[in-house]
């Protein structure tokens, strides 16, 4: 099968399209027959080593698939760690899911790695309360242009975005944020204020680090929380009890694998994303579309952040 390797860490030219075995499903797992591939941030940070979980080589990148199950001829989508940038991969059964029809491949990915960690980040982390203000960090992402429209639904009263252009600034609006900010560093946390009409902010959904996280910390309010769930700048934060204390913060820090051994947590949180997808309550964001030997200049883009919304691979033309 063809599919994208890497059997050395470091940047985008690692990735090869190579010809190799189709895997095996081990017990408990599944083998999906892939039509598309979903890309997250984290794939760069995989691709280096950097990142949560340490990775092996050789290694295949792609935590997300949707396909066709090889054994019931079902459509599904699958969290499948590691693997899934091929046409071929394998999942646990009990991350795999069927896709209702009508739904199609771009938005069932946006569904899980983004729409979850969407979903978590206001309901379980933040757990944001009726008319607290939240600032949502890269609304332009997948991520963000989710966590965006959930505000609403999770009872924000005020939704601020940050985007690092005016064309993403003026999609956060489009997506329902109320105020949208230039995402530059230097100055963000006044400019974070004064779209809370000269308040303190009651919660932020961070993803970059450094700076960014700093400056947002700044704009919280006391008894405010920071969500820190990503770091793009590659830039560590440290913090002081101190300074926590003093204005009555809470961080909090979150990691999507660890849901995964909660079916409870991912099933309950799925099943009411797909709901506001039927609904028309929530519009995923569909970014670009590459094909599967374009993998290296997909991550460019997501890397250089020139993507809007989901980011996939399409496996099978």
């Amino acid at each position: 099968m063809r599919a994208i390797q890497q059997t050395e860490f470091g940047g985008p030219e690692v990735l090869q399209l190579v010809d190799v075995p189709t895997p095996e499903p081990a017990d408990g797992e599944v083998l999906i027959k892939v039509t598309t591939a979903g890309l997250n941030f984290a794939d760069t940070h995989a691709r280096e080593d950097s990142y949560l979980a340490k990775q092996t080589l050789p290694l295949i990148p792609g935590s997300e698939v949707v396909g066709v199950r090889e054994d019931t001829g079902q459509r599904v989508v699958a969290l499948c760690g590691t693997g899934g940038y091929a046409e071929y991969a394998t999942a646990p059964e009990s991350l795999t899911f069927p896709v209702a029809d009508g739904v199609d491949d771009a938005t069932a990915l946006a569904m899980v790695i983004q729409g979850l960690t969407a979903w978590h980040l206001h309901a379980t982390c933040a757990r944001v309360r009726p008319g607290e203000s939240v600032v949502v960090v890269s609304g332009a992402g997948g991520t963000g242009s989710l966590a965006i429209q959930l505000g609403r639904a999770f009872g924000a009263g005020r939704v601020i975005a940050t985007a690092s252009t005016p064309e993403k600034r003026e999609l956060c609006l489009e997506l329902g944020a109320d105020a949208a900010v230039d995402a530059h560093p230097e100055g963000l946390g006044e400019r974070l204020v004064e779209a809370n009409l000269g308040e303190r902010v009651d919660v932020v959904l961070e993803m970059a680090g450094g700076k960014v996280f700093e400056e947002c910390l700044t704009a919280l309010a006391p008894f405010g929380r920071m969500v820190a769930y990503g770091i793009a700048s590659r830039e560590q934060n440290e913090l002081r009890t101190g300074a926590l204390m003093r204005r009555s913060h809470a961080v909090v820090g979150f990691w999507l694998n660890h849901t995964l051994d909660r079916p409870a947590m991912v099933d309950e949180a799925l099943h009411g994303l797909f709901e506001k997808v039927r609904s028309g309550e929530l519009k995923p964001l569909r970014g670009a579309s590459y094909p599967l030997e374009e993998a290296r200049q997909a991550q460019i883009d997501l890397g250089g952040r020139r993507t809007t919304g989901k980011v996939v691979l399409r496996v099978a033309d």
